[in-house]
């Protein structure tokens, strides 16, 4: 079966590595914060001014006024700061966050990224994600591979406006993992329950299935 969203973010947090300042996009992203493996310490830092958010909080326990860029109560950590979006954004900036985990509506081949807007439809702006893929030093994609009418999401070239160019490294949707490289998408894990030939069937940009392909693990 593919995943769902809260399995694509326990196999995003895998990636995290101990030290990293990492900065958690609106919706599936999010959820990375409740999968930090045991052993790694990383700082998670949201862009209208918080550095060491912890976990969501339990019911009943929530601070309305401790909130992360999708205006969703957080917690927080020993140690963490809080400061002014101006200061955020000049940490992003200068580069300082070492991998950025956001949603998207379409991925192309070549790394490009489409996800702050869909034409016609009212949206609130594309928030910081244009700071993010052009300032972060590694940006991982959390997505659904297809969209409700069942069309590929992973793309030759992205047909929706452009929120960063060439930026992407990798994707997790919920049919599998994938580099994204010169040759366009590399198959590098499956879902439990999903086929190779499902996968073929439903990316529409270039993919290659890697030699030593695995199931993904729990």
């Amino acid at each position: 079966m593919p995943l769902n969203k809260e399995q694509i973010a326990q196999r995003i947090a895998r990636e995290l590595q101990d030290g990293y300042y990492v900065n958690l996009g609106i919706g599936i992203p999010t959820l990375v914060a409740n999968y930090i493996p045991d052993g790694v310490s990383v700082v998670l830092q949201s862009e209208n001014g918080l550095l060491g958010m912890g976990p969501f909080p339990f019911e009943g326990e929530e601070d309305a006024d401790l909130i992360n860029a999708g205006k969703q109560t957080i917690t927080t950590l020993p140690g963490s700061a809080i400061f002014d979006s101006a200061m955020s954004f000049g940490m992003i900036r200068a580069g300082k966050v070492d991998l950025t985990v956001l949603g998207a509506m379409e991925v192309a081949d070549n790394g490009d990224i489409a996800n702050w807007k869909i034409p016609g439809k009212m949206v609130k702006g594309m928030g910081g994600a244009m700071d993010l893929v052009a300032a972060a030093k590694n940006i991982i994609v959390a997505m659904q591979h297809t969209d409700k009418a069942g069309n590929s999401k992973l793309l030759p070239r992205c047909s929706l406006p452009i929120t960063g160019l060439r930026c992407v490294k990798k994707v997790v949707s919920d049919l599998g993992v994938f580099d994204v490289t010169e040759n366009g998408f590399v198959c590098l894990e499956y879902a439990p329950g999903v086929s190779i030939d499902e996968i073929k069937a439903k990316t529409a940009g270039r993919l290659t299935i890697a030699s030593d392909v695995k199931e993904m693990s729990s």
